[in-house]
C-alpha cells in the first residue's frame, strides 16, 4: 500500500498529491518522501507516525510550507501551496497555520500573554477576546499569564505554546512531536487539550509522534516507511498502535 485512501468524506484540509521530497542527487541521493498522496479532514485530529528516516517530519514540514517538496502538489484547502512564492507563503503560514513545535519556541522577554498574541500582533491584528479567554481557560494558564518562560514549568510552556497556536483560528494545526520534551503527567494534559481541540472548538490538528500512547488521542493514524504511507488506522489505540509499530522493527 503506498497511498492513504481519502481522510473522510468532509471537507479537506489539506493534500498532498504525488509529494516527493529528494536531498542529494546521484549515489547520494536520499528520496525523504516517495510519491506520497494523502488527505486530512478538517475537524479532525491525524497523528503521522513511522520509524526514524520514514519521512514523517519531512511531510508535516512539506505540508505546512516550512519545506517545498521536490516534485507533486501539497494544498491547504484549495491553495496550492507547493506553487506559492515565499512572500505568499509567510502569509498563508502567519494567517491560516499553527504550529506547535516540540521546543515550544516561545520568547524569553516576553511574558505567557504576549507571547500567545505575538502572531497576531506581528500581523496587525488584536485577538478576539472571548476567544482568548476560552482558550487560555481551556488550557489552564490564566493565573500565568504574567509570567515569562523561565517562570513557568515545561508543561506551562507547551501549553503556552498550544495556545498559541489556537487564539487566531487557524485552518490547521501543525503539531511536531509536541509531547517530546514533558514528563508523562504534563504530556498528558497536552493531548487530551488537543483533543478537546478538535472535539469541542472544530480545529483541525495534523501530528507526528513516535509515542503510541500520544496517537491514541488522534481519530486516525497514517503510517510511513521509507518516504511511503503503509497502512492507517481509524479510532486507534495505544495496544493497537504499538503492535503495528512493531512490524517496522524501530
Amino acid at each position: 500500500m503506498t497511498n492513504a485512501a481519502p481522510a473522510t468524506t468532509a471537507t479537506i484540509a489539506a493534500r498532498a498529491v504525488m509529494a516527493s521530497k529528494i536531498y542529494g542527487q546521484g549515489d547520494n541521493e536520499v528520496r525523504a518522501l516517495d510519491g506520497i498522496s494523502v488527505e486530512f479532514a478538517q475537524s479532525r485530529f491525524t497523528a503521522i507516525m513511522g520509524p526514524s528516516g520514514s519521512g514523517k517530519s519531512t511531510l508535516l514540514h512539506c505540508l505546512a510550507g516550512l519545506d517545498r517538496v521536490t516534485s507533486g502538489q501539497v494544498f491547504l484547502g484549495d491553495v496550492e501551496i507547493s506553487a506559492c512564492t515565499e512572500k505568499q507563503l509567510t502569509l498563508i503560514r502567519r494567517d491560516r497555520i499553527g504550529f506547535v513545535f516540540q521546543a515550544y519556541n516561545l520568547i524569553p522577554t516576553l511574558n505567557a500573554e504576549e507571547n500567545i498574541t505575538l502572531p497576531m500582533a506581528l500581523a496587525g491584528h488584536k485577538p478576539d477576546r472571548a476567544w482568548f479567554d476560552n482558550v487560555v481557560d481551556a488550557v489552564h494558564l490564566r493565573d500565568r499569564l504574567s509570567h515569562r518562560p523561565s517562570e513557568l514549568s515545561g508543561g506551562q510552556q507547551q501549553r503556552v505554546a498550544v495556545a498559541r497556536a489556537l487564539v487566531s483560528r487557524p485552518d490547521l494545526i501543525f503539531a511536531d512531536e509536541p509531547t517530546g520534551n514533558l514528563d508523562s503527567r504534563s504530556g498528558a494534559e497536552i493531548l487530551t487539550f488537543m483533543r478537546q481541540a478538535v472535539t469541542d472548538l472544530q480545529q483541525t490538528i495534523v501530528m507526528v509522534t513516535h509515542d503510541p500512547g500520544a496517537a491514541s488521542y488522534a481519530d486516525r493514524v497514517v503510517f510511513l516507511a521509507d518516504g511511503k504511507i503503509v497502512d492507517e488506522m481509524q479510532d486507534p489505540t495505544a495496544e493497537r498502535v504499538l503492535d503495528r509499530m512493531k512490524s517496522f522493527g524501530d
